[in-house]
């Protein structure tokens, strides 16, 4: 998981579990009753602000104080007790937020990094979570200082389609669409809150498959490549967007093609889990980005190809 990399931390015995959005497949809409906000690709953080201590930590509740110290020490331009609810991110050189330069992000490092903050759920010693989000947000930015790191989340009103516009633009990974009126529910998801990603798709050979895990069956996820100077490479994974009925499918048409070693020209790291298949099948697959290493992320299988050859899967 995401969080085992972050350096120093440690788990907090006693912590909040943020509000979370629900992922939809609704597309971008208009709406007076609700606001829209980036979807910023990095670390989600509560900031605890106390005058005897502050706390800065993940939604699994790990401390990052040591890791991103330049945002946990801005924590102290906040004037009042508070806890905040936000996303750490990093910048490229194009000012966009890049998730592998914060997943490699060091203490050193010259990027620019930030704590962008939606919401608030207590303000000097008193709980608002029951006040409406458009209320919580007027208190949020007021209460938030002038600051290079700490930054105000704002959002667009009623006009969803333009901030999606937007975000296809600048190539971010989405928006959250945010009911107005809706309370911050600690601990919860929510479809008062609605992640709507900006999606991309692309065909992928299948070169192998993963073992399936808990109620799963066949397999986990399908292992990914594609040619790049005539040589097979790999691409990353997929392992969401199947149904029972597509894994039996999909598992029928890999048993046929199980082989003892890796089809890839450039080789991988193998863990015993994986299963290599001999490169015929092509699948369509949805996704959000595509790393520095050249992995597609968040990636939803989206069927079998029967019209694309292999080769023809070029990047």
């Amino acid at each position: 998981m995401k969080y085992v990399k972050i350096e120093g931390s440690r788990k907090l015995s006693s912590f909040i579990v943020p509000m979370m959005a629900q992922l939809s497949d609704r597309p971008a809409f208009d709406n007076p009753d609700w606001l829209f906000e980036v979807k910023w690709d990095g670390y989600r953080a509560i900031g605890e602000i106390n005058e005897t201590e502050n706390r800065l930590y993940s939604r699994n509740g790990l401390t990052y104080n040591k890791a991103y110290p330049k945002v946990f020490e801005a924590l102290k331009s906040i004037p009042i007790n508070a806890i905040i609810d936000g996303e750490i991110v990093v910048l490229d050189e194009k000012g966009r937020p890049n998730f592998q330069k914060l997943q490699n992000y060091t203490n050193n490092d010259k990027h620019v990094i930030q704590y962008h903050v939606f919401d608030c759920l207590e303000i000097d010693g008193k709980s608002i979570t029951q006040l409406p989000l458009v209320n919580r947000k007027e208190l949020l930015r007021e209460l938030l200082p002038e600051s290079a790191v700490i930054k105000y989340c704002d959002h667009v009103d009623g006009e969803g389609k333009v901030l999606f516009r937007e975000m296809q633009k600048t190539h971010f990974e989405g928006m959250i669409a945010k009911r107005k009126q809706s309370k911050y529910l600690i601990g919860k998801r929510s479809s008062d809150w609605l992640k709507i990603k900006n999606i991309q798709t692309m065909e992928a050979v299948v070169v192998g498959f993963t073992d399936p895990k808990g109620s799963r069956k066949h397999f986990g996820s399908l292992l990914l490549g594609a040619f790049k100077k005539g040589k097979l490479v790999f691409i990353g994974g997929v392992g969401t967007g199947f149904t029972d009925q597509s894994l039996t499918d999909v598992y029928a048409k890999l048993k046929p093609l199980i082989r003892k070693s890796s089809p890839l020209h450039v080789p991988i790291k193998q863990t015993p889990d994986m299963t290599w298949v001999d490169p015929l099948l092509v699948c369509n697959i949805a996704y959000a980005e595509i790393t520095d290493d050249g992995s597609v992320r968040h990636a939803v299988f989206q069927g079998l190809r029967v019209d694309k050859a292999p080769e023809d899967v070029r990047i």
